[in-house]
């Protein structure tokens, strides 16, 4: 008789590594506690959350460049907005619901509209979490894409956070990064990868579909195309890390009428990924259609991570049978 094993609560925070798979510690912290070495002028700051943002690794290598604000996510944007004005170069960290939908004021005026070099840090995007909606940020995207002079990413693995850290802080205006923390896949050094601010990269090539991907769903990207490839199915992976600016270029040469178009991402199918590729299209005037694998529009359950990667069709065992099904229709 087989057996199953029995997912605990810490299944609701668990990371987002399949067992045995390469990962590293707080990307995130390691690489900016590096950068602060070179640069003095970078400074960290914590909504009370610094342990569960990475931001613990910064704070201890350099405790005198980091600012404990408390539970006062609006509070902390407005006074890394000051720090920026005094020439101090900020990243704030704190959950992705609480920088999106308790601080936009702040984010909008007291820094997107200045243009401050601010880097505002979020933890928990999307379905990294199964403690409920009161932390699942799925609709972060939507909120921030149509906020004017912000530069949002949102990166698939610890190689493309290590990279995009020091290019955020060399980027003049104020930024937004989806934050995988804790034990953080290591995939795209496997491919010849290199971070590049507003371009995407072809990861893999292929004729029958191409899986336009960002965040973590350009791992399960890869590892779909890697066992559609026993069906003869050839499928190719466009990895998008920065949603704005939005790589269009590459996109139209991606999106061939002659093969599925697929978009892949940790957010709502509203107002993220799919809308911008569509849009992208639809203003070129090319008629592809699209299929988007992302979060329905509704607020998620509660339960153990990986449980709720297979109900929403986010698990790499989803999105392969979603592509059957589509290229079975085509």
């Amino acid at each position: 008789m087989t057996t199953t094993k029995r997912l605990t609560t810490s299944a609701m925070i668990a990371s987002i590594a399949d067992p045995g798979q390469r990962t590293t510690p707080a990307p995130f912290g390691h690489a900016l506690a590096r950068l602060a070495e070179q640069r003095p002028e970078i400074v960290g700051l914590s909504a009370d959350l610094a342990k569960y943002t990475d931001m613990h690794v910064f704070r201890d290598a350099h405790p005198g460049r980091f600012f404990q604000m408390g539970m006062a996510e609006q509070a902390m944007l407005g006074a890394a907005a000051g720090l920026a004005e005094a020439g101090l170069v900020p990243f704030a960290s704190t959950y992705s619901v609480f920088a999106t939908r308790r601080a936009y004021d702040f984010l909008c005026l007291d820094i997107a509209e200045p243009r401050l070099n601010v880097n505002v840090v979020g933890a928990l995007p999307g379905l990294t979490t199964g403690y409920g909606p009161s932390h699942q940020a799925t609709e972060d995207l939507a909120i921030l894409r149509g906020c004017p002079n912000l530069t949002i990413v949102d990166p698939c693995d610890a190689v493309d956070i290590e990279q995009a850290v020091p290019a955020l802080a060399a980027t003049s205006g104020p930024t937004y990064l989806r934050l995988l923390r804790g034990a953080v896949p290591r995939i795209l050094d496997e491919y010849d990868y290199r971070f590049e601010l507003g371009k995407a990269a072809e990861l893999r090539t292929g004729r029958d579909v191409v899986l336009i991907s960002t965040g973590l769903m350009t791992m399960r990207a890869l590892q779909a195309a890697a066992r559609l490839e026993a069906d003869r199915i050839d499928a190719a992976v466009l990895h998008v890390p920065t949603i704005k600016p939005l790589d269009t270029e590459a996109i139209l040469r991606a999106a061939r009428p002659d093969r599925l178009v697929v978009t892949l991402e940790n957010h709502s199918v509203i107002g993220g990924l799919a809308e911008s590729v569509a849009a992208t299209l639809a203003y070129a005037g090319a008629g592809t259609r699209i299929v988007p694998i992302g979060l329905p529009d509704e607020f998620l359950a509660a339960g153990a991570l990986p449980t709720l990667h297979d109900r929403y069709g986010l698990s790499t065992g989803a999105v392969i049978t979603t592509i059957r099904a589509e290229l079975a229709r085509s």
